[in-house]
């Protein structure tokens, strides 16, 4: 009753949908057709050349790229505009003279000076209303002077008057109060020195006036005028003639940007060049190099598809082929199920969108950013989480692939230059971290990754042409930098796998053994007799998994947890009991359900704090539907001494099961018994300890509990074998070895 009940449960648990669809071929068959669709959407792109519809007027939807050479014309106007833009603007010279502004100012102040008619207070008002216009004066008068000039352009007297007038200097007020003081010595005085300033510093080219007029008052305080008086009123009046003498002149600088554009080079759209790009409005001369390139609607032709739809077939086929010859998929009860293939997959998918999101900051300068795709994070996660000889193989399908997505030469199909980096990268990743026991060693295998992929770049690198320096180091640098991103990447994506997928990796499984978890620390505290136990068994069941190529790791995990349902009812078990046994005062069957519940409690605990199935099948299978014979025969002589027919049978003193699903579980049930077996000899010898573990496994197998697992005869033996030197080697201070025979008694 109690077996059927539990068959049931277990149904109920694990609906027949959940396991049919991971076996199913239907499944399995469209899987493969995924694989086929991921490989094909990746590197279409990249192989296939493309003829497009498109629109006068419209936006491109997407980078249209050149199949041939061919001259884009609007970018060689641009490039002309460009050319024309880079000539310096020309600039001319204009012989302007500040001086003859200076004459008429003194010519002004010593006729109006010597004037007595004329009072001081209308002297300094006629010289303020006077002496600023005559700057602006003699530029107009320049100007009407030199208008129609065959080597003058009016665009340069124009841009000369305009320039000249924003540049004018206003003359402090003070100076006009000084002005009617002189006498007509110190004007003549102060005249030569205000001429000799201004044609001195006119002499040369000047653009900016302030520039020259910075510099007057050193050369009058050098001069021969001696009184403060003199010399502030010719620096100020010098700075008011100087004016620029040097302008831009439009007519030669456009004359020399159009012989610019002239000999501007046509801009060439090279083979594998974009000449629209997405978003772009489609003009009538790109729709004309579209046209002339051949790439605007017309016949397509089809083999180039079929050639890679054959490629990509043919990476389905390596990866296939590999996992049904090392027995991964097929078979009755294949180790890696649709579940597993799907995740595969989404691996694939995951590591090819890093290389194609990173392809995309690609470009003919810089083909270097390629070095920066993680492709290692696919080889890691399928070694962490699948297999080390599966992530071998992928990883020259990523290799392959990265040498088509990276590669910007169209003359080609691969550059191999990264499909190699990726190789090596992939490589020194695997075996750095396919034996990892805690998160760090994924940190270690990407600064592994880092190294290998720099050192290897360089050597290519230095093998052809050494680059500049700047993309050397880039190369390096974006080379070390994947590996740090890869690392980074796989620690965040591990969790993801593990909880959606169910897949208890090796870093998990190291992380549930520690002694503070919450259940081990029940465990510990409450039923420390049987902590001890399950600490033996995760020794000896970890031993016979190596021997025969099984997961030790899982054996010694889920031998931690296979027990745990007893702290339910710790003084029931006779490890944790110190005195008085309860089973001596109740009834078998009653002893038969406590003993026995013992496994379907430690499911529900192990459900309640979240640990992973394959743990839990090893708590629920490890009795798998052996029979409680101790309880049994105590029942029947019970019945015999009552007198009674006994009204059960002893399939009714089982374990519910199931039985063992997989060679961990069953490896756990067997070193589980054995333990408890050795635990029970009062006087071990090898003899009898031999003797116990190879009964022990032929009533198991005679019981058919090895009927639902793929464990061989020769694998039981090996194990049996394994165990009794475990034992040993774990009871050797209670383990009597037999005296050697001595040589007389031999002859006796």
């Amino acid at each position: 009753m109690d077996r059927k009940s539990a068959e049931t449960r277990n149904a109920a648990e694990q609906p027949s949908w959940a396991a049919s669809w991971k076996q199913s071929t239907g499944i399995r068959l469209s899987l493969c057709v995924l694989f086929v669709l991921l490989f094909y959407l990746n590197l279409s792109p990249h192989l296939i050349p493309q003829t497009y519809n498109i629109t006068l007027g419209e936006e491109s939807d997407r980078d249209i790229i050149a199949s041939k050479s061919l001259e884009d014309k609007i970018a060689t106007a641009k490039a002309q505009e460009l050319a024309a833009e880079s000539v310096e603007p020309i600039s001319s010279s204009l012989p302007l003279k500040p001086e003859a502004i200076l004459n008429r100012v003194f010519n002004r102040i010593e006729v109006l000076n010597q004037d007595e008619g004329v009072s001081t207070s209308d002297k300094i008002e006629i010289y303020r209303g006077d002496i600023p216009g005559y700057y602006n004066e003699y530029i107009d008068e320049f100007v009407r002077t030199n208008s129609g000039k065959p080597d003058v352009s009016e665009a340069l007297l124009e841009e000369m008057s305009r320039v000249a007038k924003s540049q004018s200097y206003a003359v402090p007020a003070e100076v006009f109060y000084k002005l009617p003081a002189l006498t007509a010595a110190q004007v003549a005085e102060m005249r030569q020195v205000a001429v000799n300033v201004a044609r001195k510093l006119s002499a040369d080219s000047i653009r900016e006036a302030e520039t020259s007029r910075a510099k007057v008052a050193e050369l009058v305080n050098a001069s021969s005028l001696t009184q403060r008086t003199t010399r502030e009123v010719v620096q100020e009046l010098a700075r008011m003639s100087l004016m620029p003498n040097k302008f831009l002149d439009t007519a030669a600088t456009e004359e020399a940007r159009e012989l610019a554009r002239q000999n501007t080079t046509p801009v060439i759209i090279k083979e594998g060049g974009v000449i629209v790009k997405k978003g772009e409005i489609v003009t009538q001369e790109k729709l004309d190099m579209l046209a002339g390139a051949g790439l605007l609607g017309g016949q397509r032709s089809y083999w180039p598809q079929l050639g890679l739809l054959l490629t990509s077939l043919l990476f389905l086929l390596v990866l296939m082929v590999y996992l049904y010859q090392s027995g991964r998929i097929g078979g009755v009860k294949p180790r890696y199920n649709n579940m597993h293939l799907f995740m595969l997959w989404l691996i694939l998918f995951l590591d090819l969108a890093l290389m194609q999101a990173t392809a995309l900051a690609q470009s003919p300068t810089m083909p270097y950013v390629g070095y920066l795709a993680p492709a290692a994070v696919g080889t890691m996660l399928i070694t962490l989480l699948l297999d080390k000889h599966l992530a071998i193989v992928s990883s020259f399908v990523f290799a392959i692939m990265g040498s088509i997505i990276f590669n910007h030469d169209v003359s080609l199909i691969f550059d191999f230059r990264y499909g190699f980096v990726i190789c090596v990268v992939s490589f020194s990743a695997i075996f750095t971290v396919h034996r990892a026991s805690q998160r760090s060693t994924i940190l270690k295998a990407g600064i592994m990754a880092s190294l290998f992929g720099a050192v290897t770049v360089l050597a290519l690198l230095l093998l052809g042409d050494l680059p500049e320096r700047q993309e050397l180091l880039y190369s390096i640098g974006f080379a070390f930098g994947s590996g740090l991103i890869t690392a980074v990447l796989v620690i965040g994506l591990m969790p993801f796998f593990e909880l959606s997928f169910g897949i208890l990796s090796a870093l998990k499984l190291v992380e549930l053994s520690n002694p503070n978890h919450p259940l081990l620390r029940k465990l510990l505290t409450e039923t420390p007799g049987t902590y001890h136990h399950s600490v033996m068994v995760g020794n000896l069941s970890e031993a016979a998994a190596e021997a025969i190529g099984a997961d030790g790791l899982l054996c010694r995990v889920g031998s931690y947890y296979h027990d745990i349902g007893k702290t339910k009812r710790p003084g029931y078990f006779i490890e944790n009991q110190s005195g008085e046994n309860p089973h001596d005062s109740i009834d078998p069957k009653l002893s038969k359900s406590i003993i026995v519940a013992h496994a379907r409690d430690g499911v529900e605990m192990l459900k309640q704090h979240g640990i992973p199935k394959p743990l839990r099948d090893i708590a629920e299978q490890h009795h798998g539907t052996t029979s409680l014979k101790f309880f049994y025969f105590k029942a029947v002589k019970q019945a015999e001494a009552e007198g009674a027919e006994p009204d059960f049978v002893e399939d009714d003193f089982r374990y519910p099961g199931p039985k063992a699903q997989s060679k961990e579980a069953a490896i756990v049930g067997i070193a589980d018994c054995v333990e408890a077996a050795v635990r029970s000899l009062r006087s071990p010898t090898m003899e009898n300890v031999e003797s116990m573990i190879q009964k022990i496994i032929k009533s198991r197998l005679d019981d058919g509990q090895f009927n639902e697992c793929d464990l061989t005869l020769k694998e039981l033996d090996k194990i049996g074998q394994t165990l009794k030197e475990a034992v040993i080697g774990i009871f050797h201070s209670r383990i009597e070895y037999p005296e050697e025979v001595k040589p007389k008694e031999k002859l006796a």
